[in-house]
């Protein structure tokens, strides 16, 4: 034991010295486990070194490690530096407790944590399963399993740990959040979950619970996590530490603002992001792209941003069109802003064997490793850039700067941003900081600081992105998201509405779809038709509206060699699928354009305190029992309730208002909520319910 505390002591002065100004304080009657050092409460037994600390109001960050000392924040964290707040430390009976504003946190005897709001209510604990929990004044709950909440498992040979945290599961709980996943469960209690990025799928590991409380795993190493019945198990496969966030709120906007304070905001959504996208697979000359714009122009549509897709450069990891196909990109940017539209190009994070900057690149290390054999990339001899490398994301912007940026394009489509390797082999690659088991989920984060920093050093000012992926943070960089490669069909339509409102809960608030979906749908096919435009009405009230996808029948390459190997889907544009659905896409762009003052609102409100701009019924309204249950419904903004249909030959629409007095934007007709109520739904209409007096315009 006198070893032990000499030890202990040891690191306490290593501790004090680097990390903390003023002295350690004992606490717990004197035990040598638990010590105080400012508003940070260590505690130490044999391998584990606990840290409980203040992280913003109402909120604490745990960490735990079997390391002698915990890792340096740098860029992995996704949490930002927190003003300092006092703090409460004090004991009751055994447990030490910590009172940071709305939330305390108890650790008892044997290291396990509890988190409860500023009334006493259990917020979450973590699950133990061990004997000998008799304490004086306090029965315990024993058990032969020999379960602890925190379990380090070395991974041979390494510095490293699987991890495992267990948490009680709570009874009627609902949680939230969690980034986007292709199903259709808002509500992702009982479901276990991937922490990997995929195409279509981004793992952003923060829950949002209707017990009262926020949480974060703020660890990007790949892994799972399951909210089950019996248990809540979190699991980093290789890792030096547990770091963890909680928040504890009134609200669940007052959770959201916590988390948005705690990771970042969004830039104010410049003015073009928020009108109507046109995009397509693809575009594949100057000349194409440009006509498509003009006839836009012809029939006063209004578009914000035109978009040229992948492949129109030479080779990957070029960042440069290939002048056989856009012989004049200057040209074609200052036509394109004279008609009022702002150029996207796509950005990939592929360089192929081929490409003028590979050996460069190779020499350098600014090429994603394996850990054995061959690079492998996502297309043909194709590597991906390491973006974790400051130098390499330096050197891919220098490239982007001077074959885009230069000439007038300032906003990027950065695609692949998983990455979208040729296999999710995760134990296969290595970034310059660390294995991708280790730290992968921060790739699409990083990916979107490249450009951001780059842009920002140039002066530009709300800055925005398109990206298929994201991670915690990623939304201080200007990220927005869109869902990936997705089926065309309506159960796939149905999973965007469940992605996009846990996206937002997320803390990403700029969240889109490809509208119609990307994989399939042919142009002539009538039930395609009716597909695209219950997605184009939807798209209407997302974050942003943007029309894109692979159509089908799809179009021989122009050539053999550069962007011309590749081939092109159908037309894309909203004349291209007949005169009634032309009407309905017609009517829609439009209306989308009168509400422009009011996406400008909530996008401030998004930019100031994080506010998803789509986001559940409960969010407006957590008194009532039934938003809490609702999960094909969402309020955009604060004033308009919609509910996409989501059904094929679905004319008639059920839906549940909320209190108060609703007003049908399509017949004018008023409701009193609290209530379900059956409406039509034709197919030209929407069912959206404006607050009464509230945008009278639309």
């Amino acid at each position: 034991m006198k070893k032990a505390a000499a030890a202990f002591n040891t690191e306490e002065s290593r501790i004090r010295k680097s990390i903390m100004p003023g002295g350690f304080k004992k606490i717990l009657g004197g035990c040598n486990m638990l010590k105080q050092a400012g508003n940070k409460v260590y505690r130490r037994f044999d391998k584990e070194l606990l840290c409980i600390q203040p992280w913003g109001k109402n909120s604490f960050r745990i960490q735990a490690t079997q390391r002698y000392e915990f890792i340096e924040d740098d860029d992995i964290s996704a949490l930002l530096p927190a003003e300092e707040v006092s703090v409460k430390v004090f004991e009751r009976g055994t447990d030490t407790v910590i009172e940071n504003g709305k939330i305390t946190c108890e650790i008892t005897r044997t290291g396990k944590l509890r988190f409860l709001n500023q009334e006493g209510k259990l917020l979450l604990e973590e699950y133990e399963r061990i004997r000998g929990m008799e304490e004086e004044g306090r029965k315990e709950f024993n058990s032969a399993l020999e379960i602890v909440p925190r379990t380090f498992e070395p991974r041979q040979s390494t510095d490293n740990y699987r991890l495992t945290v267990r948490f009680e599961p709570i009874e009627g709980e609902k949680l939230y959040g969690m980034g986007q996943y292709q199903q259709p469960y808002l509500d992702v209690k009982g479901c276990t979950l991937e922490l990997a990025h995929r195409n279509s799928q981004a793992s952003i590991p923060f829950v949002l619970s209707s017990n009262g409380y926020g949480f974060l795993w703020n660890n990007p190493a790949i892994g799972s996590v399951t909210f089950g019945k019996n248990v809540t198990q979190w699991t980093a496969q290789s890792t030096k530490q547990m770091d963890y966030w909680i928040t504890a709120g009134d609200t669940p906007a007052e959770i959201e603002e916590a988390y948005a304070e705690a990771t970042g905001k969004v830039p104010m959504m410049p003015e073009y992001g928020m009108g109507f996208w046109q995009c397509k697979l693809r575009y594949m000359t100057q000349e194409e792209i440009l006509e498509v714009a003009r006839e836009y122009h012809r029939r006063k549509l209004p578009v914000d941003v035109i978009v040229v897709d992948f492949f129109h450069w030479p080779h990957e990891g070029d960042w440069k069109f290939d002048l056989d196909y856009w012989p004049d990109p200057e040209k074609m940017v200052r036509e394109l802003k004279e008609m009022g539209m702002h150029l996207m190009v796509s950005i990939w994070p592929t360089v192929d064997g081929e490409s003028e900057n590979y050996q460069e690149m190779e020499e350098l290390g600014y090429l994603t490793r394996s850990e054995h054999g061959k690079r492998l990339g996502q297309l043909g001899n194709a590597a991906i850039i390491d973006v974790t490398n400051p130098d390499g994301r330096e050197y891919v912007w220098s490239k982007i700067r001077k074959n885009y940026y230069e000439k007038g394009i300032h906003i990027f489509w950065l695609d692949e941003a998983e990455p979208e390797f040729t296999g999710y082999e995760f134990s296969h690659y290595r970034y310059f900081r660390g294995a991708d088991m280790e730290v992968g989920n921060i790739y699409p984060r990083e990916y979107a600081r490249m450009a951001y920093e780059g842009m920002e050093k140039e002066g530009q000012k709300n800055i925005l992105n398109l990206l298929r992926c994201a991670w915690a943070g990623s939304q201080r960089y200007g990220t927005l998201v869109w869902t990936g490669d997705i089926d065309s069909s309506f159960r796939s339509l149905r999973n965007q509405l469940a992605a996009g409102l846990n996206m937002g809960i997320s803390g990403i608030p700029w969240w889109t779809t490809d509208i119609g979906g990307f994989h399939g749908g042919n142009i002539h096919d009538p039930k395609f038709h009716e597909l695209l435009v219950r997605w184009f009405e939807f798209g209407a009230f997302c974050p942003v509206m943007r029309l894109h996808g692979f159509r089908e029948p799809f179009k021989a390459p122009l050539g053999t060699t550069g962007g011309g190997k590749h081939n092109s889907g159908a037309e894309n544009e909203v004349w291209s699928y007949g005169e009634e659905v032309y009407k309905i896409c017609e009517k829609y762009i439009h209306l989308r354009e009168r509400m422009r003052p009011y996406v400008r609102q909530i996008m401030e409100e998004a930019h100031e305190k994080g506010t998803p701009p789509m986001r559940p019924l409960f969010y407006d309204f957590p008194e009532d029992k039934k938003a809490w249950e609702i999960e094909d419904e969402y309020m955009f903004g604060p004033d308009l309730l919609v509910a996409p249909v989501l059904y094929e030959d679905q004319r008639e629409r059920t839906l549940y208002l909320p209190e108060g007095l609703w007003r049908n934007i399509n017949d004018g007709e008023e409701y009193q909520g609290g209530r379900e109520i059956t409406v039509d739904a034709p197919l030209d209409q929407l069912p959206v319910f404006a607050k009464a007096g509230k945008q009278t315009e639309l």
